[in-house]
């Protein structure tokens, strides 16, 4: 027994055990499609540590490029890319690096897939 709650779109964005009024009040059985395709999805991932991302970036032939558009941006941004531990997919640095490369958000969301992988 679930009770679900969907998005805008139509998709669900939860599952719960109980009614949740207001919240998740429509009732479907755990064999519907929905429900488990909902429950067997992979994780959203969003964030990688820096090894992850770099690995991934030299795997996607990508690694000279980006560095070509970190040097040249501000100070901050070139320490942020050389010295953090963590990249986190919707930080700003990121947004605007991803954006610059041209990734849609769903290329975005499978170079960090991919890259959590590593």
């Amino acid at each position: 027994m679930a009770f679900v709650s969907r998005s805008d779109d139509g998709a669900i964005d939860s599952v719960f055990e109980q009614l949740q009024e207001g919240r998740a009040e429509e009732f479907l059985s755990d064999d519907d499609p929905a429900v488990v395709a909902f429950r067997n999805a992979p994780p959203i991932v969003s964030s990688v540590s820096a090894r992850q991302f770099r690995l991934m970036l030299r795997r996607s032939g990508l690694l000279n490029q980006v560095k070509a558009w970190v040097a040249q941006q501000d100070g901050e941004t070139q320490d942020a890319f050389e010295y953090s531990g963590t990249f986190v997919k919707d930080s700003p640095m990121m947004m605007a690096g991803f954006a610059a490369m041209g990734f849609t958000p769903q290329q975005i969301d499978g170079f960090f897939a991919a890259a959590a992988s590593l």
